[in-house]
């Protein structure tokens, strides 16, 4: 069986932010499909159209407003073909949201760790400060703790300055 959703980007643990764009191939009861942000607290919903008869190119974006008081960094996108059932096909990808884990998110850079390194010395050279809190919050799907990371690893350093 073909599936009728199957998304491309984000990818799971994508750094996303405040517009969230999405896109794969897709087929959707009366050509559309809804469109959700959740954290478990607060929720952002759309839609966006698709063809009906047959899996079709879909892209499209969600906007999080800036009143939308999200209250964990990672959020969850969820894309259904649930219009004319309920039940219907749905995918749903985990990403980490930006603007929550630096004020003034404008997206990312990545950065190879060198032998030596820690977060903190990342954080001093990258932010002036020894806060490493965005970068570890960035790369949660990798390390498992600040005080571990690796010569050669990639890591996502997030900018407010790009």
């Amino acid at each position: 069986m073909t599936p009728t959703l199957d998304i491309q980007q984000p990818q799971p643990f994508d750094l996303v932010g405040e517009t969230i764009l999405f896109a794969g191939n897709a087929a959707g009861f009366e050509g559309t499909l809804s469109v959700t942000v959740s954290e478990g607290h607060d929720e952002v919903t759309g839609s966006t159209s698709v063809g009906s008869l047959g899996l079709r190119q879909v892209q499209g974006a969600i906007e999080i407003p800036a009143t939308t008081m999200f209250q964990l960094n990672r959020l969850f996108l969820t894309l259904a073909d649930d219009t004319g059932n309920e039940n219907g096909p749905s995918v749903t990808i985990p990403v980490l949201f930006g603007p929550r884990i630096l004020p003034g998110y404008r997206g990312w850079q990545p950065y190879t760790v060198a032998a030596g390194d820690t977060l903190s010395a990342i954080a001093q050279a990258q932010y002036g400060s020894n806060d490493f809190a965005p970068i570890f919050e960035a790369n949660q799907h990798i390390l498992a703790s600040p005080d571990v990371i690796f010569p050669g690893q990639t890591l996502r350093i997030p900018r407010a300055d790009i």
